[in-house]
């Protein structure tokens, strides 16, 4: 079988453009202003917060002692500690992880989630882009969001909110 130069360009194009496209896609594939190896991820974090932040994990319900965390402060990322959720928007969802009606402005990055045969949108860290969790339509006002976070996934400084 003989390919013309004009086949072999369009394929090898066409193979490209899905790349990129695909790769446009991923939160992996955008530039963050803390972007590190893997190796150094793994020994920044906790095994349990690598997980979640940097394989989309999800930590069990009712683990997180910051479910209980109803003090004034800022949730930050456990992995650059960028701050995320003032506690004002903090509320106890039932759900069993800590969960929030608004993040920070320019705090968080979403895209779409089909994983597990479900349609949801995933949340990420703006500066490193670890996995937080996921956003529902299910919240309660103002926003009508619940920003169901890993509490792994953060850090909370007391203070000022």
């Amino acid at each position: 079988m003989r390919i013309s130069r004009r086949e072999a360009i369009g394929t090898g194009g066409m193979a490209a453009a899905i790349a990129i496209l695909w790769a446009g896609n991923s939160p992996a594939a955008a530039r963050y202003e803390v972007n590190l190896p893997d190796a150094e991820w793994k020994k920044r974090l906790s095994p349990q917060a690598y997980a979640v932040l940097r394989h989309a994990d999800t930590e069990a319900p009712f683990s997180s002692p910051l479910n209980m965390e109803h003090r004034a402060g800022m949730f930050t990322c456990a992995g650059c500690a960028l701050p995320l959720f003032s506690s004002r928007t903090k509320f106890d969802s039932g759900t069993g992880w800590p969960s929030f009606w608004q993040p920070l402005s320019k705090a968080v990055l979403t895209q779409n989630d089909a994983t597990l045969g479900m349609a949801r949108t995933e949340v990420h860290c703006h500066r490193c882009g670890g996995h937080l969790g996921h956003v529902f339509e299910d919240g309660p006002k103002p926003t009508g969001l619940r920003y169901c976070m890993n509490g792994v996934a953060l850090r909370f400084s007391p203070g000022r909110a």
